[in-house]
């Protein structure tokens, strides 16, 4: 049975969203998305913002350029990364005004643990 056009693509738009927050749900891509909101960075600059290992910052800065979230301009031997569409930042606020309203909430859902899978009671 096929679904209709319309269904077909409200499914896709509903997969590309949970795509995009999954890439911002890594605590790493997180923190240097974080850290690129006060500006342009070069992978130094990130590494001693977030405390990542240079290769470990490269490898999410790539993921971050190849998803379109941040542009990258080479100046002389260096590459300087920052936010592409302003809409991140945006994005990244919005966030912070929502967990200013349900943050304890979140906080204390059992469903999402570090190193543990969602609806899984510990110790299983």
């Amino acid at each position: 049975m096929r679904l209709p056009r319309s269904r077909t693509n409200a499914i896709r738009n509903l997969d590309l969203k949970a795509k995009l927050f999954r890439g911002l749900a890594d605590s790493s891509r997180l923190a240097i998305v974080e850290s690129l909101r006060a500006g342009p960075r070069c992978v130094s600059d990130v590494v001693r913002a977030t405390g990542l290992s240079q290769p470990s910052a490269s490898m999410h800065l790539d993921c971050l350029w190849c998803c379109g979230l941040v542009e990258r301009e080479t100046r002389g031997r260096f590459t300087w990364y920052r936010l592409r569409p302003r809409r991140v930042a945006r994005l990244l606020a919005a966030a912070e005004d929502l967990l200013a309203v349900v943050g304890r909430h979140v906080e204390a859902c059992g469903r999402y643990r570090e190193g543990r899978r969602a609806g899984r009671p510990s110790g299983s």
